[in-house]
């Protein structure tokens, strides 16, 4: 890029600078900067573990490419064509049965808590209400067909129903609390600046345009294609990396199982303590059934090992990461108060319906 992004104002017209006048410090991707920067401290403190966290790494990012690239391509496409505006006009509409059909569309879905970061950011971009988003944001990571038959083998109907029904219900409550909030003021921009449409483009999108389906015979518009591909891609590509690497370091030091082994027993505080232990845990996908299954029979009650593995999915560190440079601060706090709040609650109802049997 030879520009920084536009500066606009009400009065005045946008305007750039150029990347000479940007001081050299200022040119530096941090991102970047601390990714390099873990690898060789690791390369130096522990260098048996820095080639798996760098497979481990590029694993990750060549397993979640193809959604990645989905994403962004729609992303651009949808601004370029300026279909957003009238996405945004379609969804606006019903919140009721958008919301619910968004939860239930996430708890089908095959995303993990990173993998669901990209597709997020397609959606708010494309102008797709918050609390849709936020509703198949909280759901997708936690459910989906084949891990409801892996959870079915390893711990049966109630706890496999009790997992899916809480992903349900989790995406459906985050949806309407957003919803209640952005109604009443708050949360009106999710993204944040420079993730998005911004500046003079922000302004634009104010006025309703035509779709224009072949964008590719304007250069205008092929620029914005290419422009929010790159931009958009580049963003992603940088905090999923960062993401993925403290993942490894976090499974290589931080195993789930030696965390669950100390929240075995019935005591009032199990179920709360494996909400909170859920965080650091990081315990997403299929690899969370057996884990939990093996922490069960060391002793984790059932409602524990409910509240472990929610809280596990949506709120754990990797996926902070990859959501907290996405959106605006009060969107953050929100998703993460509704993750950890959501798995918390799920495993005192289910502790309090029985689950202990």
């Amino acid at each position: 890029m030879t520009e920084t992004a536009p500066s606009c104002s009400a009065s005045a017209p946008c305007e750039t600078t150029p990347a000479s006048q940007v001081p050299p410090w200022r040119r530096v991707d941090r991102v970047w900067l601390v990714t390099l920067a873990t690898l060789g401290i690791l390369a130096l403190l522990d260098p048996p573990q820095a080639l798996p966290s760098v497979t481990f790494t590029l694993d990750a990012l060549w397993g979640i490419l193809p959604f990645l690239l989905a994403s962004v391509l729609i992303a651009a496409y949808t601004k370029a064509t300026g279909l957003d505006q009238q996405i945004a006009r379609a969804t606006a509409g019903q919140p009721v049965r958008v919301i619910t059909l968004a939860a239930l569309f996430g708890a089908l879905s095959p995303f993990c808590s990173c993998g669901v970061v990209p597709i997020i950011a397609a959606l708010l971009a494309a102008g797709v209400p918050l609390a849709p988003v936020m509703a198949f944001w909280l759901a997708s990571p936690l459910m989906d067909p084949q891990m409801f038959l892996l959870m079915l083998g390893a711990f049966g109907w109630p706890l496999a129903l009790a997992k899916a029904g809480a992903a349900v219900a989790i995406g459906l409550v985050g949806g309407f609390v957003t919803q209640a909030v952005a109604r009443g003021g708050g949360l009106t921009d999710a993204l944040r600046p420079g993730v998005g449409l911004t500046g003079c483009a922000a302004r634009r999108s104010l006025r309703p345009e035509p779709v224009v389906w072949r964008f590719w015979t304007d250069a205008d518009r092929r620029g914005t294609f290419a422009g929010t591909s790159r931009e958009t891609g580049l963003f992603l590509l940088k905090w999923l990396t960062l993401a993925f690497l403290v993942e490894s370091l976090m499974l290589a030091y931080l195993p789930a199982d030696a965390i669950g082994a100390w929240l075995g027993g019935e005591a009032w505080w199990a179920v709360p303590l494996a909400a909170l232990a859920g965080i650091p845990a990081y315990l997403n996908g299929y690899a969370a059934v057996p884990t939990v299954s093996g922490l069960i029979d060391l002793g984790m009650v059932p409602a524990a090992g409910l509240a472990f593995m929610l809280a596990g999915g949506v709120t754990s560190i990797p996926a902070a990461m990859a959501v907290f440079p996405l959106v605006r601060r009060p969107v953050f706090a929100l998703y993460v108060a509704l993750g950890l709040g959501g798995a918390l609650t799920a495993g005192l109802l289910y502790q309090m319906a029985g689950g202990l049997a």
